[in-house]
């Protein structure tokens, strides 16, 4: 069977339409100052985020900050600072030369005072002259021998006190007065 849509003849072609042309800005019209915002995701560029200023803290609480950690620091030093364990006066000081040695024999009276919060050991003590010709050092003499000396030196015993024995323990807040000699060669 024959088809029965008829035949239609063919259409005429379409109608060529310019393409469209940009808008146009009128010449009294001023620029503006950005562009229009395109639509839909965009970087700035312009901001950069690995500095200081996106990293970091603002300023005024790090100085804040610091500032407190000074003052604890210092705080905690003054708190925390080296007292001193003892202190002591030399009292009465008395020198005799031994003839024929060119050496001198002294004689202290000394006062020591324990101001710690424990009890404080005297391990020796050493007496040290310094003159134009040098410096000698010297240990303290025996007290076993101090009745010897004071009748060979009768001066010595001007303001003799009990003698320092070794290892002499002060307690927390005690005071001693005590003696000691030391023979020296003189320099």
């Amino acid at each position: 069977m024959a088809d029965e849509t008829p035949n239609r003849p063919p259409a005429a072609p379409p109608a060529r339409t310019p393409p469209p042309s940009p808008p146009t800005v009128p010449q009294d019209a001023a620029p503006s100052a950005s562009p229009a915002s395109p639509t839909g995701p965009t970087i700035n560029i312009g901001e950069e985020y690995g500095t200081a200023k996106k990293n970091l803290p603002p300023t005024k609480i790090v100085l804040i900050a610091i500032g407190a950690v000074v003052v604890v620091v210092l705080i905690a030093s003054f708190l925390k600072r080296a007292k001193p364990q003892g202190s002591g006066s030399l009292d009465n000081v008395v020198a005799v030369e031994i003839p024929g040695q060119n050496s001198t024999m002294v004689a202290l009276t000394f006062t020591l005072h324990n101001g710690s919060d424990k009890a404080l050991y005297v391990r020796e003590l050493q007496g040290k002259v310094t003159t134009s010709s040098g410096e000698s050092t010297a240990d303290a003499v025996s007290s076993v021998d101090f009745e010897r000396y004071f009748q060979a030196f009768p001066a010595l015993k001007e303001g003799a006190q009990v003698p320092l024995a070794p290892e002499v323990r002060l307690e927390v807040g005690q005071s001693v007065y005590r003696w000691m000699r030391s023979s020296s060669a003189s320099p």
